[in-house]
């Protein structure tokens, strides 16, 4: 039996023709070397139907299509809840003591010391209050997509297709982010497989399509030692290709062997839940960061369509910062989204700056949040340890 080099620009080793070679049952699918990519890395341009209302619509997603202007008017802001007395709850040297020392014990290199001995001269308290604004919106794009073809109802061109924002969709509770896939319906067609131009099958790469390889025994002797016939692959010299089993070519993973595809376009609706705060900058010495690991305890509380720029609040930091968030949300997230929910929340923030004395030194620690966290930067007794 003649062996001739599969056509290729490669140059492969297939070893030494064997005449006692017996191909597998099924025949091979000659075709050259084929790299680590099966079939063409991007759809063709035909593969997709011009459909109406979908034009811009692209493979790999066209970015988010803006929303269609309201039929009726959208509802007005009306002004918040009315707000409470503004105060700020002090904490007692037991509990920031308490604190303290949970903070210690948690420190494997932190002596108890100064906790235990150590004298509480001052304690002062700081007005610290975060502005929270949340905007929840729904954003739609569309993409082109297919899968294989198992039977599936082709509907396209039966009627005109829906508008991407006319399509219903399961939006989650308010704030809850979240998102969910619809095929629009009218868009499916039936289009043969261009991963294997419609034949179910690609060749295979570690063999070249040819269903065998040089036995890695003999490298295509068909011997070992002297006369002694290759058990391995009983003196053929080859041996059948383990990856497509003889046959030379595999499945092909685009359409998984059924030769066509169902190509649609895939609407994504996606919910998010748009959030920024607002702290304002205390004096305490206590840095910014360690507040957004906190919470704080909830003075007001704005939720509706649209809300209302806060009004009334005693720092006016906290409102022009309300002013300029509510503005900027309502002009950015409008473009591209649909606004569904609005809300606007006032955290006071509490962090109590405690200075003590130890062995005649004074020491500064603080504690802040509703889970009373602690933080020092100057912790008098420490020492170096090791694991061993």
């Amino acid at each position: 039996m003649d062996y001739q080099r599969l056509p290729s620009g490669q140059h492969l080793n297939y070893g030494i023709p064997n005449p006692g070679y017996v191909p597998a049952a099924a025949p091979a699918m000659i075709a050259p070397p084929v790299d680590g990519s099966q079939g063409p890395s991007a759809p063709p341009v035909s593969l997709f139907d011009n459909m109406p209302g979908y034009e811009g619509t692209v493979a790999g997603g066209g970015g988010f299509l803006p929303p269609p202007m309201p039929a009726y008017p959208a509802p007005q802001p009306t002004p918040g809840p009315e707000q409470p007395q503004w105060n700020i709850p002090s904490i007692t040297e037991d509990t920031a003591r308490d604190a303290f020392s949970l903070y210690v014990s948690s420190k494997c290199c932190y002596s108890s010391a100064p906790v235990k001995d150590g004298v509480i001269t001052n304690m002062e308290a700081f007005n610290t209050y975060r502005y929270r604004l949340e905007t929840f919106t729904e954003s739609r794009s569309t993409e082109w997509n297919h899968e294989p073809y198992q039977g599936q109802p082709v509907d396209a061109y039966s009627q005109q297709p829906p508008g991407p924002w006319d399509i219903p969709a399961r939006a989650p509770t308010f704030f809850v982010e979240g998102e969910q896939k619809i095929k629009v319906p009218y868009t499916s067609s039936m289009k043969p497989c261009h991963g294997c131009v419609g034949m179910g099958r690609n060749p295979c790469k570690d063999c070249a399509g040819s269903g065998n390889k040089v036995c890695w025994v003999c490298n295509g002797s068909g011997h070992r030692h002297g006369d002694d016939r290759c058990h391995h692959c009983s003196g053929r010299g080859r041996e059948n290709c383990t990856q497509c089993h003889g046959q030379g070519s595999k499945l092909c993973d685009m359409c998984r062997g059924k030769q066509q595809l169902l190509v649609y376009i895939n609407l994504t609706v996606k919910w998010t839940n748009n959030t920024d705060d607002y702290v304002i900058e205390q004096s305490s010495g206590l840095h910014l960061a360690n507040l957004s690991k906190v919470t704080g305890k909830e003075l007001f509380r704005d939720s509706q369509y649209m809300v209302y720029p806060l009004m009334g609040f005693p720092d006016p930091m906290i409102v022009q910062a309300a002013q300029r968030l509510v503005g900027d949300h309502q002009c950015k997230f409008s473009q591209t989204s649909r606004i569904l929910q609005q809300r606007q929340t006032i955290e006071l923030i509490p962090v109590t700056k405690v200075t003590y004395a130890w062995k005649g030194k004074p020491y500064i620690y603080f504690v802040y949040g509703n889970e009373f966290k602690v933080h020092t930067n100057d912790y008098p007794a420490t020492c170096c340890c090791s694991l061993m």
